[in-house]
């Protein structure tokens, strides 16, 4: 007999955190790494919302179990907040806060989908997608982009991939990893076709206050109202108000998916951390200024880094309008010898860049389409430069492919 389950043995580790991970220990080595790998903002939690977890620490009510589903004074204020920032109109009795964004993501999948359901996931696609699709025991179906289309899937791309087994679609925009940002009509398009064949739309809306110049965030659940109850909404404070370490996540749907899914995690956590909670309560009842200035930071880095990347020989990167990614296309440096090497996958001149440049970022393999790189430029902005030098130093000595 097997020592581990099939199921759990076939779980791909997160490229991303192993990325992280490994950028972290070569420092701790001494050796001075740069890492482009973790979707992480550089910045503090904002005072204000630490000085509130602090403060309910102090509270004996926060030491013990407290609602499933989440405080209610949360749930309210997540209720509020999503009508504030998305026009999307849920009672708090539709709310159920998660241990992170990724338990939102894995419960929603988990509640939704049997065996045998097909879904449809716009690639390239968040790392974790896959995994928690295949624990469901449901089949992934992926509709492929490229840089020619900024990354953007079309109705025409969707309804070639459907089939009689496809439940449902998942949508992302703000996406990771490319910061693709559909515009307005294209969302109508999608959700109206959605609705038109009887699909469930997960909406991932983690991104949703990191749009850039002209783009704007639009919630498919808001647009589109035909979809009704089939429509899931994921969110959380990870990413608009730097408390990825936090773990404070939602999901919003009909009662009774939200019903279904507060059964699981009854049974998986209980509760989310009290304290945590407090703080993100904090968060999503604040107003939005400090995550206004992050968003001007991120703005300008996203622009040296599509500058610095567009400027080296082989690669294009089309300038990502939401999140905090670029995600360049480097095949046509593929093949090509570097520093004695000719490396044929993504994969590999990844590993050739951290043993040769000391740059860590994570290749395009981990989210479905090999032939690119992901960077975040949620990291300082010497850091940045630094390591985008060292990359065009190094991927400017490949040798044309004979």
């Amino acid at each position: 007999m097997e020592r581990i389950s099939r199921r759990i043995a076939a779980i791909a580790e997160s490229a991303t955190l192993a990325v992280d991970a490994k950028a972290k220990a070569l420092k701790a080595a001494g050796r001075p790494v740069i890492g482009f790998g973790a979707g992480e903002p550089d910045f503090p939690t904002p005072e204000y919302i630490v000085e509130a977890a602090q403060a309910a620490s102090a509270q004996p009510r926060m030491h013990k179990y407290s609602p499933t589903p989440g405080l209610p004074e949360l749930r309210e204020a997540i209720a509020a907040k999503t009508l504030r920032d998305s026009g999307y109109q849920a009672s708090p009795s539709q709310v159920l806060v998660t241990n992170g964004g990724k338990q939102a993501v894995y419960t929603a999948f988990a509640t939704l989908l049997d065996p045998g359901d097909e879904i449809l996931v716009v690639a390239p696609y968040w790392t974790t997608y896959p995994e928690a699709i295949k624990l469901a025991g449901a089949v992934q179906v992926d509709v492929v982009t490229d840089e020619h289309s900024g990354y953007l899937a079309t109705v025409e791309q969707l309804e070639a991939a459907r089939t009689p087994r496809t439940k449902a679609l998942l949508f992302a925009s703000p996406a990771n990893p490319t910061g693709a940002v559909y515009p307005p009509e294209q969302v109508v398009a999608i959700g109206r076709w959605a609705d038109e064949h009887g699909l469930w739309v997960i909406t991932d809306e983690i991104y949703e206050h990191l749009t850039y110049g002209n783009a704007k965030f639009n919630s498919i659940a808001t647009v589109v109202p035909e979809l009704g109850d089939r429509v899931v909404i994921l969110n959380g404070v990870a990413k608009t108000y730097a408390m990825t370490g936090w773990r404070v996540g939602w999901l919003i749907g009909a009662p009774d998916v939200v019903a279904a899914a507060t059964n699981l995690q009854s049974h998986l956590t209980s509760n989310v951390c009290n304290v945590a909670q407090a703080a993100a309560l904090a968060a999503v009842s604040g107003d939005l200024s400090a995550v206004d200035q992050m968003r001007q930071a991120f703005d300008r880095r996203r622009r040296t880094m599509v500058t610095m990347l567009n400027d080296i020989p082989g690669v294009v990167c089309p300038e990502p309008l939401g999140a905090f990614y670029a995600y360049p296309s480097v095949k046509g440096l593929l093949g090509r010898e570097l520093r004695g090497r000719r490396p044929e996958t993504s994969a590999e001149l990844a590993a050739l860049v951290l043993e040769e440049a000391e740059v860590a970022l994570v290749p395009g393999e981990a989210f479905g389409t090999p032939g690119y790189f992901r960077l975040s430029y949620a990291l300082g902005d010497t850091d940045l430069v630094e390591g985008l030098t060292r990359l065009g130093k190094l991927l400017t000595e490949a040798q044309p492919a004979h």
